[in-house]
């Protein structure tokens, strides 16, 4: 009897463990360069920052239109009240043309914020697979297509748009924004990303959209991706195909470049894109070592070199030191 009580507490407490540190990975889980968003938190005591310098241009649609905008985004994630709780705020600053087109065509420049929100997602259902390398018997049943990569991990996404932004992008006030998130790792080198969000809620400026990306894993390094976005508005639709590549430079940096064909109402145009991810990690297990007598150990091997080689001023200037991968990087839950 007692022996099946231990057993049943190990089990749970196996179980526990890997739900509770499902989320954070070894190398950085980024975003970027794509403009979906995984349902997966970047763990607690991660803070991740993904960056961008963009360039977009399109033709001057008849009435108004902003044709030309330089800037940059950033995009802050981190976790610390729950494993698949992850908090976040992202903003955009850029230079934009506007242009007014009717018999004649003038136009001036501008400079502010077009966005401005945080919010939070959290893991709603992750999906575990079978791990086919443990299937020695037969070559059919290891080599078998997983049919549970069909269902997907699922998030759900709630922010709130600050209106802390440019005139041009004004919506009158705040107002709320909502999505639900999916991903589905067809294979260790391939998978993709469906969200769909409801923004401006509540708004005349209120919007539809989804984006689905495609990432595939070539290396340890090399990832790309192709993505489409489309968003519905009230008086029109505006699309976009993208495609990129990711470069994995080391266990917390990731440098990658995108470029898009954009169809927004009647104007045509591109967007390019060149990005860094980057993140400060801090992350600590919560089991403690404990010692024959049951009590904490506090100074051990492992947490001197912890505190030597993870200390805070370490991270930041050690952000160029390229480091070997500990783990392949198609394990990671977010490639692109």
């Amino acid at each position: 009897m007692k022996n099946r009580k231990l057993k049943l507490f190990s089990l749970l407490f196996l179980l526990g463990f890997s739900s509770i540190y499902s989320q954070y990975t070894e190398v950085i889980n980024s975003n970027k360069p794509g403009f979906s968003e995984s349902p997966y938190s970047v763990g607690t005591g991660v803070y991740q920052f993904e960056s961008n310098l963009f360039l977009r241009n399109t033709s001057i649609e008849p009435t108004f239109s902003v044709p030309q905008s330089f800037g940059f985004d950033m995009l802050f994630r981190t976790s610390f009240l729950l494993e698949k709780l992850e908090l976040n705020a992202r903003f955009s600053y850029q230079k934009d043309k506007v242009a007014f087109k009717n018999i004649f065509t003038s136009d001036y420049y501008t400079t502010g914020f077009s966005e401005f929100t945080i919010g939070a997602k959290y893991l709603l259902y992750q999906q575990e697979y079978d791990d086919k390398s443990k299937e020695v018997r037969s070559w059919k049943r290891r080599m078998a297509f997983d049919t549970k990569r069909l269902v997907p991990s699922i998030a759900f996404y709630a922010g709130l748009n600050t209106d802390f932004v440019n005139d041009i992008y004004k919506t009158g006030s705040m107002s709320p924004k909502v999505g639900l998130l999916l991903q589905n790792n067809l294979s260790d080198d391939f998978n993709v990303i469906t969200n769909f969000y409801y923004d401006k809620i509540g708004t005349d400026f209120f919007e539809y959209s989804y984006i689905v990306t495609a990432t595939y894993t070539f290396s340890h390094q090399w990832s790309a991706f192709f993505e489409n976005q489309t968003v519905f508005q009230q008086y029109q639709n505006n699309t976009n195909l993208g495609t990129g590549l990711a470069y994995l430079y080391n266990e917390n940096l990731q440098i990658n470049t995108s470029a898009r064909f954009l169809l927004e109402g009647q104007a045509e145009g591109f967007y390019a894109g060149l990005g860094i991810s980057y993140r400060i990690d801090s992350h600590k297990d919560s089991y403690k070592e404990k010692n024959e007598s049951a009590n904490t150990v506090k100074d051990t091997p492992i947490s001197r070199y912890n505190k030597k080689e993870k200390g805070f001023f370490s991270r930041i200037f050690g952000i160029f030191t390229k480091k070997k991968s500990t783990r392949n990087r198609a394990t990671r839950k977010r490639n692109n």
